[in-house]
């Protein structure tokens, strides 16, 4: 029980990695607040925990919205230990099918939802020398040419999250970063069967891909959260790991198949 009687708030968690997260976190031992915008689905998983999960509905681009998510922590369950700032636009577009309302928006839920959130939790971290993990993307480097707001968004929370580990240091307040490769959640399994590919193609990746054969899992990124949200990894912070199969630097230097 890594995590026995803390309080985690999870955005995004009714599905992906988020989910996966927030199941784990209850295995450990945490109290988790479940959040979505998918009140079935959350309400669903909710009830697998009575007594250790909370539900909060909520739209992050409503600037409102991350108040109402502490509020809800602390008045189920007393307190509020840490944050996993999950949840994501991955809207695709490029550069010349963006326009104003588009990046806006992108950047509302993707960057200033995530300050938000720190910023209405902070009294409460600060009280517990809590902690925040912010879920990003290795696409936060570069991206893709039809993923243009989303990874310039990535890019900003990357930076978020190193700036806020400077400043709130001196409070005990703790803030990581994960910046994650291609994870076989059930939204880009979907995505990718949109795409035009086949039901089976998990299993048809040529290695330069997977080189281990097969996408990450959710409950991978969630296993690795574990050691960021407890208190064994204690004092780090301002950390940013790339949770991926291979280096960003000089990745892929040779393609099988080539």
């Amino acid at each position: 029980m890594r995590l026995q009687g803390k309080v985690i708030l999870v955005t995004g968690s009714t599905t992906g990695i988020g989910e996966a997260i927030a199941r784990r976190v209850v295995a450990e031992g945490a109290r988790v607040v479940i959040h979505g915008r998918d009140a079935e689905r959350g309400r669903a998983i909710v009830n697998e925990f009575p007594g250790r999960a909370t539900l909060s509905v909520a739209d992050l681009s409503d600037p409102a919205a991350p108040t109402q998510l502490v509020e809800t922590a602390v008045k189920t369950f007393g307190a509020l230990n840490a944050v996993v700032n999950n949840a994501a636009s991955v809207a695709r577009n490029d550069l010349h099918g963006t326009d104003a309302a588009f990046f806006d928006r992108m950047m509302a839920i993707n960057v200033r939802a995530p300050m938000l959130l720190v910023k209405a939790a902070y009294p409460h971290l600060k009280k517990l020398q809590g902690c925040v993990l912010n879920i990003g993307s290795i696409n936060a480097y570069t991206g893709e040419s039809n993923l243009l707001a989303y990874s310039v968004s990535k890019g900003a929370l990357m930076t978020l999250s190193r700036n806020l580990a400077d400043a709130l240091c001196y409070d005990g307040i703790r803030v990581n970063h994960f910046n994650v490769g291609w994870v076989l959640t059930p939204n880009e399994y979907q995505q990718k069967i949109a795409d035009g590919l086949p039901a089976d193609w998990p299993e048809k990746l040529e290695p330069q891909y997977a080189p281990s054969g097969r996408i990450m899992s959710p409950e991978t990124i969630a296993g690795a959260a574990v050691y960021w949200l407890s208190d064994e990894s204690r004092p780090i912070s301002g950390s940013v790991m790339e949770l991926e199969q291979y280096p960003m630097i000089g990745r892929n230097p040779v393609k099988k198949g080539d």
